[in-house]
């Protein structure tokens, strides 16, 4: 990487995926932190990580964080419940600037949110074989049971623009994954995607009115917003903007930018390679 001086107030936030699915992460952060500058990441040329191994996950992220300190950030976050279930917290520590995942922030407001402690996790096979969220959950509410579900079809669906709400695929594909934890009644189900909420119009329909979705994508915004605030890094009183960046064919981002960020759609997209980026900054995993 080349040299960078350390990052103030007036330094971009640094935000990545897999894809575009992390697109709903900086929808809320521009809603929630409107006077902030945003660099993103979509690694669209390898999507997805949630069925890969743990070894080449850690290696993507790395290089990942890697270009976005590249461009000066002052903030990382991990809009992905992959790598926020696979990065070790030994190596987040060592980064530059602060670094939040989705996993914690989704996680308290679920414990915030359930009424009976029967809390639902949908995610990628990756994030649900870690059983990140049912620690994370089970450190802030011990006697919480938790019904997790691997959904590996959800994000190729999204990714591929299969996400209306009226979208007969994707509802088949929701119906047969979610019917375990519609049996067994939870109250609250955590989207630890955040390709998921693009789709959350079909799961809420499904799983009923009396179950609390939990968009980690928002909470981790809040969280970030906190943060920043605690670190005197807020940036207010003005407009902020965002710059995109993709792995592959920026024709796909521009296809699908609109249902993902909404009014919050715009801003100039670059294709570029993060290959050649290193895997070693701060410790090991």
């Amino acid at each position: 990487m080349t040299e960078r001086n350390a990052p103030g107030r007036g330094a971009p936030i640094g935000v990545f995926d897999s894809g575009l699915g992390g697109l709903t992460a900086v929808r809320e952060l521009r809603r929630i932190l409107p006077g902030e500058d945003i660099v993103y990441f979509g690694d669209t040329g390898r999507v997805p990580y949630g069925t890969r191994g743990v070894d080449v996950i850690v290696r993507y992220a790395k290089q990942d964080i890697a270009f976005l300190l590249e461009q000066n950030v002052k903030y990382v976050m991990a809009a992905c419940g992959t790598v926020s279930s696979t990065l070790s917290e030994a190596y987040t520590r060592t980064l530059p600037v602060p670094y939040t995942g989705v996993v914690q922030s989704a996680a308290a407001a679920a414990v915030r949110a359930t009424r009976t402690g029967l809390i639902g996790v949908i995610g990628t096979p990756a994030t649900v074989k870690s059983g990140s969220y049912n620690a994370a959950i089970a450190a802030l509410m011990p006697g919480a049971r938790i019904v997790a579900t691997a959904c590996p079809l959800f994000v190729p669906l999204v990714e591929n623009g299969y996400f209306g709400a009226d979208n007969a695929v994707t509802r088949l594909v929701a119906r047969d994954y979610l019917k375990d934890i519609r049996a067994a009644g939870v109250d609250t189900l955590i989207l630890g995607c955040t390709h998921y909420p693009l789709i959350a119009p079909i799961i809420a329909d499904l799983m009923g009115p009396e179950v609390a979705l939990i968009d980690p994508g928002r909470e981790t915004a809040l969280a970030a917003r906190d943060a920043l605030a605690s670190a005197g890094l807020l940036r207010e009183g003005r407009a902020g903007t965002a710059r995109y960046y993709v792995s592959d064919t920026t024709e796909s981002f521009a296809q699908l930018s609109d249902w993902f960020l909404g009014e919050y759609a715009g801003g100039p997209v670059t294709r570029i390679s993060v290959d050649g980026y290193p895997v070693e900054q701060g410790a090991s995993t």
